[in-house]
């Protein structure tokens, strides 16, 4: 594998990951270092396919992930903050993008022009919520392509629009048939009767991945499709193993990092 370089802060953080049995708020925080979501993303977002895990972390806006902004005032009254996007307007219940941040489209910036991606990532501790997931999904990309449009302009501009992605990582309470698996979601195009076609980046505006773990053990080969995402995401969503670091470490290089390696 060709290791992604792994910073102090994001060693520290898997370290205390390491001690504790469950997904929960210290476990979720892991998502925020780029050379753990470079892994994640390398593997579900198509326009990353072909590109290492090295160059898919250089893609992340890491100042997105931590920064605050504000979209769609009025409208939506979005904000990002640290590790959470907050949507909240009256008379509507809030919810709450547990990871948002933006990254850059390769396939369509320039030297000149970046185009980004609009990306969440939501870890869940279980898939049977009482709801379909996949609803929930699709109704946080609803949110987070409207809010790109902005009520300060005297024109709405839907050339402004990009793509946005929401990945969604369950790990319990999945039925044995589908455990380990990948399901994506996209906008298609299924009929024309003239014989000109529109560009899919003018419609393929949103995409939904959906993840399933659901074991603590991942019996997967290394033929099988995405096993090197599949087996990253058992480590990390199923911590307090005596291989955890030595896993996590076959994807991040730590190398320079030793002297915060904790003593045998």
């Amino acid at each position: 594998m060709n290791r992604l370089q792994g910073s102090a802060e994001a060693l520290s953080a898997l370290q205390i990951t390491e001690d504790m049995k469950g997904l929960d708020t210290q476990s979720k925080s892991l998502l925020q270092y780029a050379e753990v979501l470079a892994v994640i993303l390398r593997d579900t977002i198509a326009e990353y396919k072909g590109y290492s895990w090295k160059e898919v972390a250089g893609f992340i806006e890491v100042d997105s992930i931590t920064s605050t902004m504000e979209v769609s005032p009025g409208r939506t009254n979005t904000k990002i903050r640290s590790d959470a996007t907050e949507y909240n307007n009256l008379n509507e219940k809030t919810s709450l993008f547990d990871l948002a941040f933006r990254a850059r489209n390769p396939q369509i910036s320039t030297e000149d022009i970046q185009i980004n991606l609009h990306i969440d990532v939501e870890p869940q501790k279980t898939y049977d919520v009482g709801y379909p997931i996949e609803k929930r999904g699709m109704y946080y990309l609803a949110r987070r392509l409207s809010s790109q449009l902005s009520l300060a302009l005297n024109v709405t501009d839907y050339n402004r629009l990009s793509k946005c992605y929401s990945i969604w990582i369950c790990r319990d309470d999945i039925p044995k048939e589908d455990q380990y698996s990948i399901s994506v979601y996209e906008m298609v195009n299924t009929k024309n009767t003239a014989p000109n076609t529109v560009s899919k980046e003018n419609y393929d505006l949103m995409t939904l991945v959906v993840i399933k773990l659901g074991n603590t053990v991942y019996n997967g080969d290394e033929e099988d499709e995405e096993y090197e995402l599949l087996r990253f995401l058992n480590t990390i969503m199923y911590p307090h193993k005596d291989d955890f670091m030595d896993t996590v470490s076959e994807y991040i290089d730590f190398s320079d990092n030793e002297a915060l390696h904790k003593s045998s």
